[in-house]
C-alpha cells in the first residue's frame, strides 16, 4: 500500500478527532481538567473530582470535567486547570484543591467570574501570580518532547491524542520502507533512556539483520528505582505516544508481537495501557492489518512481580517466560536470541516515546536538541530537599545547577546544598563542585555518576553521606537476585561495614576495605545491578571522605543523622518552667523534671527518637542535638535530683 493510501485511511480518523476538538472549543462550556494520575489520586484528586461534580449539580452549572495525567508539579497536587472561555481569562492552573477550595472556585469563578488568584499555582511563589500553568518558570526552562501532552489530554481518549498530531509518525513510517525508519533513528542519535545509553538505531539495525523465525519488541516499564516514576507517569498520562513508538519500532525491525512489561504495583498504568491498546485496535492503529496495510502487531501487557533486577533485559525475558528473573550471560544478546528464542528488542518507555516525534519531524530536528553525543531530552523525577519536587524534562546538556535551583526552586528552608544522587540507587553522589556538570550520558559517567533511568535525589546540608550510601546499598543488596557471588555476598559485607561505621563501631582499616571491596564487586558481577551497586559508596568515599573519618576516628556524625552517634539534651536556659509537652511525648519516659522545674533527659533511657525536638514549642526551641563526645560537659550542668512530681 502506498503512502498516500495510508494517509487516506487515516484521514477520516483525523477528521473525527479534529471535529471533536473543535466542538469543545466552540461550545463555550467551561472545562475543568483534574490531574488524576497516581500522584494526584494519592493527594485526594478523586475526592476533588467528586466535590466538583456535586457542587456543579447543586448550583446547576454546566461544565465539562476531564481527567488528565501528571503535569510534573507533584508537590502541588491535587492540581486543577479551569478553562472558562466566558470569563475572558486563559486556562488557569490551581494547586492543592480540596473540597473546600472546590466550593470557592465554583461559586467565585464559574458563577461570579472571580478567578480566585490566591489559589493559582504561581501564587505559591512570592507575589508572582502566573495566569497560566505554562507561564510557570519550570515550564519555561523545560523542553518537553516526551511529556508535551502529559496533563493536557485525557489518556483514555484516543481522539484527543490524535487531535494533537498523534499517530502521524506511524502513518509516515508506514508510507516508508522499514529501512528508512531505522536509518532515521540512527541519524537522530537517539540513545536508550533506560540507563545504558546504547544507540537505539544500532540495536534496531542488529535486530533487523538477524536471521530469526520472528521478532518481538518489548517495552521495559519495570521501573524500580526508589523515588522514580517517570515511566509510570507516561503510561498513565499519554499511553498512545508509547504505543505509537512501539508500533514504529515493530514496523522498522519487522516484529509482529509487542509486550509492555510493567510492574503489577502500577495498577492505574496497567489499566490505562490496556484501555489504550483496545482503543488503538478499534481504529485499526494496532492489531491486524494496521490502517489497511499488511503490517500486523499484536500488543499485550505483562505484569511483573516487582523485582528490581527484572529491569535488566535478560532477567525481564526470563520473567516473561515464567522463570525466576535472573540475568543471563551475554552473548547471545536478546536482539540475537531472546524471548522464546526469537530476536527481541527491549527498549525503555522514554526511548519508545521519543520515536514518534523523530519520525514525524525528522532526525535533524531531534539532533538540534541536546548535545552532539546525547541528543534530545532527559526526564527526571527530582525528589528530596528541593522546593518543587516532581517530574521535569530538560534538554540534554542542561547543568545540574539549572535543574536543581532554577527548574526545581533550589533548597528549602534556606539550607545549603550538599549533594545530588543521580542515576537511581546505583548512581553516584556528586558534591557542590559538580553542579555545573552538564546532564548527558558521558559527562555524568566521567563525574562518577550515571544517567540511569532518571531518578535524582537532592540532599541538603543536614544529610549524612555515610548514611546515604548505606541506605542505597541496603536497597540494592536486598534486590540482588543472588546469582553472582560478588554481588550476593560482597554487597552484604559492604552493608555490614557501613552499618558498623554509622553505629560508631568502624575501624580505620574499614575505609580501605570499602574501597577495595567495592572495586571487586564492580569487576566480578554479571549484570548492571552488581556492577553499579557500589557507586554510592565509591563516590561518597571520594567526595566526602572527611565524613567517613569523623564517623570512624571521632565516633561522631557531622550531620547528626546517625542515631547511635547522636544525643539529645534540653537547654535549661531556654526551657520553660511548667511546660510538660516533651514529657508527654516521650515513649520511654526518659524526660524528667529537675528541682528547678526545668526538664532534662535521662541519657540511659533515651532511645533518640527525636520526638521531644519535634513537639518543643518554637518560642522556646529548647531541645538540642549533639554528638556524644560533646554531651559530657552539658550533662554535668543538669541537676542530679529529680522533682518529686516526676
Amino acid at each position: 500500500m502506498s503512502r498516500v493510501d495510508v494517509k487516506k485511511r487515516f484521514a477520516p480518523i483525523q477528521g473525527e478527532a479534529a471535529q471533536r476538538a473543535e466542538e469543545k472549543k466552540t461550545d463555550g462550556i467551561p472545562t475543568i481538567y483534574i490531574v488524576m494520575s497516581t500522584c494526584g489520586l494519592a493527594s485526594g484528586a478523586a475526592e476533588t473530582k467528586q466535590a466538583f461534580e456535586q457542587e456543579l449539580a447543586l448550583k446547576s452549572i454546566e461544565a465539562r470535567i476531564v481527567s488528565v495525567g501528571c503535569l510534573g508539579h507533584c508537590y502541588a497536587e491535587p492540581l486543577v486547570i479551569i478553562d472558562h472561555p466566558a470569563s475572558g481569562f486563559p486556562p488557569i492552573c490551581y494547586y492543592q484543591i480540596n473540597e473546600s477550595r472546590v466550593r470557592t472556585l465554583v461559586k467565585s469563578y464559574l458563577e461570579l467570574g472571580d478567578p480566585v488568584l490566591k489559589y493559582v499555582l504561581g501564587a505559591m511563589e512570592a507575589n508572582d501570580l502566573l495566569p497560566t500553568v505554562m507561564d510557570f518558570p519550570r515550564f519555561n526552562l523545560e523542553q518537553r518532547l516526551v511529556m508535551e501532552q502529559c496533563g493536557r489530554i485525557d489518556p483514555d481518549d484516543i481522539y484527543q491524542y490524535i487531535a494533537e498530531g498523534g499517530y502521524s509518525g506511524l502513518v509516515k513510517a508506514l508510507g516508508s520502507d522499514p529501512e528508512e525508519v531505522i536509518s532515521e533513528i540512527e541519524t537522530s542519535g537517539l540513545r536508550g533512556r533506560g540507563g545504558a545509553g546504547f544507540p537505539t538505531g544500532r540495536k534496531w539495525r542488529i535486530a533487523r539483520d538477524v536471521e530469526t523465525d520472528g521478532r518481538i519488541v518489548i517495552c521495559n516499564a519495570d521501573e524500580g528505582d526508589p523515588g522514580a516514576y517517570m515511566d509510570r507517569t507516561i503510561l498513565e498520562s499519554n499511553p498512545h505516544q508509547l504505543l505509537e513508538g512501539l508500533a514504529i519500532c515493530a514496523y522498522g525491525v519487522g516484529a509482529d508481537k509487542a509486550i509492555i512489561y510493567v510492574r503489577a504495583e502500577y495498577p492505574l498504568a496497567v489499566k490505562t495501557m490496556k484501555q489504550a491498546i483496545q482503543s488503538g485496535k478499534e481504529l485499526t492503529l494496532l492489531g491486524t492489518s494496521i490502517l489497511g496495510t499488511s503490517f500486523t502487531l499484536d500488543v499485550s501487557v505483562f505484569q511483573g512481580s516487582g523485582a528490581f533486577v527484572c529491569g535488566e533485559e535478560t532477567a525481564l525475558i526470563q520473567s516473561i517466560e515464567g522463570r525466576r528473573g535472573m540475568p543471563q550471560h551475554r552473548p547471545p544478546y536478546p536482539v540475537e536470541k531472546g524471548l522464546w528464542g526469537r530476536s527481541t528488542i527491549v527498549n525503555n518507555v522514554k526511548t519508545l516515546s521519543s520515536v514518534p516525534s523523530i519520525i514525524e519531524k525528522g532526525a535533524e530536528w531531534f539532533r538540534a536538541i541536546g548535545t552532539a553525543s546525547s541528543p534530545g531530552t532527559a526526564i527526571f523525577s527530582v525528589v528530596g530537599n528541593v522546593k518543587h519536587p516532581g517530574l521535569v524534562e530538560i534538554a540534554m546538556g542542561t547543568s545540574l545547577r539549572t535543574l536543581i535551583f532554577d527548574v526545581c526552586g533550589g533548597i528549602p528552608k534556606k539550607k545549603g546544598f550538599k549533594a545530588v544522587q543521580i542515576g537511581g540507587p546505583s548512581g553516584g553522589c556528586l558534591p557542590e563542585s559538580f553542579l555545573d556538570t552538564p546532564i548527558d550520558f558521558d559527562s555524568l559517567t566521567e563525574a562518577g555518576a550515571m544517567m540511569g533511568s532518571g531518578g535524582m535525589v537532592v540532599m541538603d546540608e543536614d544529610s549524612c553521606m555515610v548514611d546515604v550510601a548505606r541506605y542505597f546499598l541496603d536497597f540494592t543488596q536486598k534486590e540482588s537476585c543472588g546469582k553472582c557471588t560478588f554481588c550476593r555476598i560482597g554487597t552484604r559485607h559492604l552493608l555490614n561495614i557501613l552499618d558498623r561505621i554509622t553505629k560508631g563501631e568502624g575501624q580505620e582499616e574499614d575505609l580501605e576495605l570499602l574501597q577495595t571491596l567495592s572495586e571487586d564487586i564492580k569487576n566480578g558481577s554479571l549484570c548492571g545491578l552488581g556492577k553499579t551497586a557500589p557507586n554510592p559508596v565509591l563516590t561518597s568515599l571520594k567526595y566526602f571522605f572527611e565524613e567517613y573519618e569523623a564517623h570512624v576516628k571521632e565516633k561522631r556524625c557531622p550531620a547528626l543523622k546517625c542515631r547511635p552517634l547522636t544525643a539529645y539534651y534540653i537547654d535549661l536556659e531556654k526551657c520553660a518552667r511548667g511546660c510538660d509537652v516533651c514529657v508527654g511525648c516521650c515513649p520511654v519516659e526518659a524526660i524528667f523534671t529537675t528541682t528547678g522545674r526545668k526538664k532534662a533527659i535521662d541519657q540511659e533511657l533515651c532511645v533518640k527518637c527525636g520526638e521531644c525536638m519535634v513537639v518543643c514549642p518554637p518560642e522556646y526551641d529548647a531541645v538540642e542535638k549533639v554528638s556524644p563526645p560533646e554531651l559530657a560537659p552539658i550533662i554535668e550542668r543538669v541537676p542530679e535530683e529529680k522533682s518529686a512530681s516526676n
